[in-house]
């Protein structure tokens, strides 16, 4: 296979892989949540390598902010004024 053809395909995957991991995080951001704590809180244990504990924060997603905890599993405007949240 040329080589130019490799890097072709190599493009699509990559532009196929990013296409299926933004259509997931907009259409299912409470389940994607929850597969980012499954991945990151093995590698932020106590005893694990310090570059395992820096992969680990960087792939945790940030603090719920407010008092619902995801109950919604929505647009993630709990923090917005009450009268100007999303209604979908």
């Amino acid at each position: 296979m040329e080589g130019g053809l490799l890097l072709q395909y190599v493009v699509i995957a990559l532009a196929v892989v990013a296409s299926a991991l933004y259509v997931l995080k907009r259409q299912m951001p409470s389940q994607v949540r929850r597969w980012r704590i499954a991945c990151a809180a093995p590698l932020l244990r106590d005893g694990r390598p310090a570059w395992a504990r820096k992969i680990g924060r960087w792939l945790a997603p940030p603090a719920l902010q407010g008092g619902a905890g995801g109950a919604c599993g929505g647009c993630n405007s709990c923090d917005a004024d009450e009268g100007s949240a999303r209604r979908h």
